[in-house]
């Protein structure tokens, strides 16, 4: 479709993976997938590695993004804990490059503020606001909140980079319904 693009948004994690694909059409997202790929069942920390190359290249393959936001490892865990973090970053991002896909890195703080307008909101804070702006039915939210974590920074790269059509950018949730004042939440 020449007026839809996909942005493939990702929460990496070595235990849990969440992930969410958002579709825009007509300047206006909307949610295609949420999910988790839960790597808690494997014990060899390779082979979480190898799922999760899989799982990314299948949503590519799926869902064929345009593009892929994936949240940055953040500071202030031990030194074990981001060497993990950052396997498994590194492992989507080569997915995503494999399949010739750009990616855009958000730290955490980034996310959060662009979808709450506050950097220290909880992942609660972040589901609910993504719930009431994407008009995600109850039932289709899940418990994991790493779903909504990694939807987020989809829709953060949404706000960052260029509407479709438009050389207009959105720099959060507040902007974008102040330029698009038909749209309801």
């Amino acid at each position: 479709m020449t007026d839809s693009r996909v942005i493939m948004g990702i929460d990496p994690g070595t235990i849990v993976m969440g992930y969410g694909i958002l579709r825009i059409r007509g300047g206006a997202p909307m949610v295609e997938a949420l999910g988790v790929l839960q790597l808690d069942k494997y014990a060899d920390p390779y082979l979480r590695l190898g799922k999760i190359f899989e799982r990314v290249s299948g949503l590519i393959s799926e869902y064929r993004p345009g593009e892929l936001a994936i949240e940055a490892p953040f500071f202030g865990k031990n030194v074990q804990s981001m060497l993990k973090l950052g396997r498994a970053q590194g492992v989507a991002i080569a997915a995503a490059l494999q399949h010739g896909v750009p990616v855009f890195e958000y730290a955490p703080l980034k996310i959060k503020m662009s979808i709450t307008g506050n950097g220290n909101a909880s992942k609660e804070q972040v589901a609910g606001m993504l719930q009431r702006f994407l008009h995600i039915p109850k039932e289709n939210m899940l418990p994991q909140l790493d779903a909504t974590d990694g939807l987020a920074a989809a829709v953060c790269h949404f706000f960052q980079s260029k509407s479709l059509g438009s050389e207009k950018k959105y720099t959060d949730w507040k902007d974008f319904i102040r330029r698009n004042p038909n749209r309801k939440l």
